[in-house]
């Protein structure tokens, strides 16, 4: 158990609350000379009709204080208490120490099913960097839940259905080069499906060869699901090429196409509970008491849509799998399109749709579009991760061009920094991705979390340990405490990162703890004269490292012990 949860156990006794009540009440004091924890006590004022300072003051004298509190305080309508820094430390670093790496773990979310829809890549067309902040969002949350203990589900919701594809078989028909498209893959894909539009432009016939193949993939015809499965082969074997480089994994590819025999059921439904209308030619479901437009399920021809196959996603999810939350990691221009699924599905009389959530985030951009290589308009996501290993790589060649694996050392630096800068702010914020400051190592940035890393690391290689009793007194200053703090509250980090699905709390947790450190580190000589002062501190640079290593994994992003 942590501290602050052994803290709000014992004020919920002597209050007669629920723990949990308390535990969200308690506060980090803004000056550690306030105390090192606080509960507000305003919330209480109406429940116990009472003023907030004399609630105050009664907890003080009623509660019984656990050994790791060394005093308690009323200040107005706060209840402050400072702990046992001793006491504090030596709780920490034992906890930490049984932990290690597992540091956070817990069972939150036993017997609960999260399924977690991100990246979505398109078949035949570019992996590109608007791809980035899905898949790198998506993967960390994915890593989060299960380390909470939920069963996580990742969902690459390809998008594989649409006339589209039949333009390209349609211009593979009349232009393709099977030698070219095995070697080049999507930008060879791409090539054609840029010519069949310019030719269209010219050739209004040519649309129609294309409707035409999309009808044979639709009827199942031979040739027309060979070559469209080629193509799907040619684009999931280069997207999981850079999924390797994003340390990203997922458990299901079930695109758009996976659903087409699940939606008659769906539209059965929406007839029997009397949902459907016509509207213009079309089908819809009406949302006016949410205040939102029609969904539009059928097309005047028939044919359905993106909603239509979203809506029998999110009920084969749930029979499936049975979730407790359903997210999609989509771009905020989809709010409306999500707005409007989940409130069809309320209408439907699934309570399951509050569960539902779409996990918003802002666009990527780069400062400039000629640093990378670029196809056409599109910039393509493995050219950004590549460039920025060449780029650490060039940074390693001038500071440490003796480091062993210089190579491995740039990937794990270079691709780090990339998604730790897609994730190193709240998610909803629209990103410009800059080389050169994400690769700094000074700035709050991802390789200065690793380089803090590589640092505790190169300290515990020099240590001998000669079986002293580590003197805890030595971590009682306010720069020790501080780190102590920090690491006691990682658990409470990873729990808010999932209420809020924002790993963005996790780079700012790993920002502070490694300022905080090597603040430490600067005041202090880790290891001297004295074993035992040096015992202690040693503990406490192995329970930064651990947790550095721990949240770094939890982003996707490697640790390396040298740089």
């Amino acid at each position: 158990m942590d501290l602050k949860t052994a803290l709000a156990e014992t004020i919920a006794a002597a209050a007669g609350l629920p723990a949990g009540e308390v535990l969200e009440m308690i506060e980090t004091p803004p000056d550690p000379k306030m105390g090192d924890a606080a509960l507000p006590c305003f919330k209480l004022a109406k429940e116990l009709r009472k003023a907030p300072p004399v609630i105050a003051q009664e907890l003080a004298e009623k509660i019984e204080a656990p050994d790791f509190v060394a005093r308690a305080e009323v200040t107005g309508g706060y209840l402050n208490f400072f702990y046992d820094r001793k006491f504090y430390a030596e709780s920490v670093l034992q906890m930490l120490g049984k932990a290690r790496e597992d540091w956070g773990r817990s069972e939150i979310g036993a017997g609960r099913t999260v399924v977690i829809d991100y990246s979505s890549v398109n078949i035949a067309k570019p992996f590109h960097i608007g791809h980035l902040s899905s898949t790198a969002i998506g993967s960390a949350l994915y890593k989060i839940y299960q380390h909470l203990g939920y069963n996580v589900v990742g969902v690459n919701h390809l998008g594989d259905w649409g006339t589209q594809f039949g333009k390209l078989i349609a211009a593979y028909k009349m232009w393709g080069n099977d030698d070219e498209i095995n070697r080049d893959s999507v930008s060879a894909m791409l090539k054609l499906y840029v010519r069949f539009h310019e030719e269209a432009e010219q050739d209004e016939s040519l649309n129609e060869q294309g409707r035409a193949w999309f009808k044979k993939i639709e009827d199942g015809d031979e040739e027309a699901l060979r070559i469209f499965g080629w193509f799907k082969e040619l684009t999931l074997r280069e997207a999981k090429r850079v999924y390797e480089l994003l340390n990203v994994q997922f458990d299901s590819f079930a695109g758009e196409s996976f659903y087409n025999d699940k939606i008659p059921a769906v539209l059965d439904e929406l007839r029997e509970k009397n949902l459907l209308e016509q509207s213009e030619g079309a089908f819809v479901v009406r949302l006016d008491e949410e205040g939102l437009p029609p969904a539009i399920i059928l097309k005047s021809d028939g044919t359905t849509l993106y909603a239509t196959r979203d809506l029998a996603a999110a009920e084969y999810r749930k029979k499936t799998y049975d979730f407790y939350k359903n997210l999609y990691v989509v771009a905020y221009q989809q709010n409306l399109h999500f707005k409007q699924l989940f409130a069809v599905l309320k209408k439907m009389g699934h309570a399951w749709a509050d569960g539902c959530e779409h996990v918003a985030f802002g666009m990527v951009s780069l400062e400039d579009g000629t640093m990378s290589t670029r196809k056409g308009k599109i910039v393509l996501l493995e050219d950004v991760l590549k460039k920025a290993v060449e780029k650490t790589l060039a940074v390693i060649e001038e500071k440490n061009p003796g480091l062993a694996d210089k190579k491995k050392a740039a990937s794990d630096i270079g691709i780090g920094a990339v998604i730790f800068s897609t994730l190193s702010q709240s998610r909803i914020k629209d990103i410009t991705f800059s080389f050169d400051r994400v690769l700094n190592y000074d700035g709050e940035t991802g390789p200065y979390v690793q380089y803090t890393h590589t640092r505790c690391a190169s300290v515990l290689a020099r240590h001998e340990d000669t079986g002293a009793q580590a003197d805890l007194t030595v971590l009682e200053n306010d720069d020790a405490f501080a780190v102590l703090k920090l690491l006691a509250s990682f658990p409470q980090t990873l729990v808010a990162a999932s209420e809020k699905n924002e790993p963005f709390y996790v780079t700012r947790y790993l920002l502070d703890l490694a300022q905080a450190f090597n603040k430490y580190y600067y005041e202090y000589r880790i290891i001297d004269d004295n074993a035992a002062q040096t015992k202690a501190r040693v503990a406490l640079t192995q329970a930064v490292k651990d947790t550095l290593k721990t949240g770094l994994r939890l982003l996707g992003i490697k640790a390396p012990n040298k740089m």
